[in-house]
């Protein structure tokens, strides 16, 4: 079984469109083009190397998700998502977590199991190497087995978009010296779930999961929150 490789860059025969959507939604989630900023065709043209028809595709898909908003007569200007935003986000995230960990349990396929258990070798291995980087890589490879596994393409979508929407807002995050350990600890409940074909195990596990990580990962939210 090949190990699930998460990856939120384009394919290399992606579409421009595709592609050019891809950069321009992390360019607005890191913060390089900045909420107001106007994005017109021709600048965006001569910053990404592209012409005008994927530039007018990657916007109205953009604007689909709500980082961009076109305004009649003026052009399109970058919303990006506030730090409500995200503290709502996080919310939902929690909900549609714990819902899809209880459908990948009850629905997962002899397939699915065996690549869900090599990713959690792999996020062993990684652990005990002190890899960050590539640990949190499995990290998110391993959740989205878990959505597929949920059979259900709505929620993979929701929560596919949210695993990058939290990727690219946690990209300068420091992480403590036993981050890795007890990230590996609470997957290995979620995982033992899997194996046990516990539901309401893997929900526990999943809602503690997504607890911590936002005490981990989002301390200006919690702060917003207390």
């Amino acid at each position: 079984m090949v190990l699930y490789k998460h990856s939120d860059e384009p394919k290399g025969n992606a579409p421009i469109s595709s592609s050019l959507f891809s950069q321009l939604q992390k360019d607005i989630l890191t913060g390089k083009l900045k909420p107001g900023q106007k994005l017109t065709e021709q600048a965006i043209c001569k910053e990404y190397k592209v012409s005008r028809t994927p530039v007018r595709e990657a916007l109205r898909q953009l604007e689909m998700d709500g980082l961009v908003e076109n305004i009649l007569n003026r052009g399109s200007f970058v919303i990006g998502l506030s730090q409500q935003d995200f503290v709502d986000m996080f919310q939902l995230r929690k909900i549609y977590e714990i819902q899809a960990v209880k459908w990948a349990i009850e629905r997962i396929t002899d397939d699915e199991m065996d690549a869900l258990e090599e990713t959690f070798e792999f996020m062993e291995f990684y652990t005990l190497r002190n890899d960050v980087d590539k640990m949190l890589t499995i990290n998110a490879g391993f959740h989205q087995i878990i959505y597929e596994a949920s059979h259900n393409r709505m929620l993979r979508q929701l929560l596919s978009s949210y695993q990058t929407y939290f990727k690219y807002r946690s990209e300068e995050d420091i992480y403590a010296n036993n981050y890795l350990t007890e990230v590996l600890e609470e997957h290995r409940l979620i995982f033992k779930a899997f194996t046990e074909k516990d539901v309401e195990a893997g929900a526990e596990a999943m809602e503690r999961h997504i607890d911590n990580s936002k005490k981990r990962r989002c301390k200006q939210i919690d702060n917003m929150i207390k």
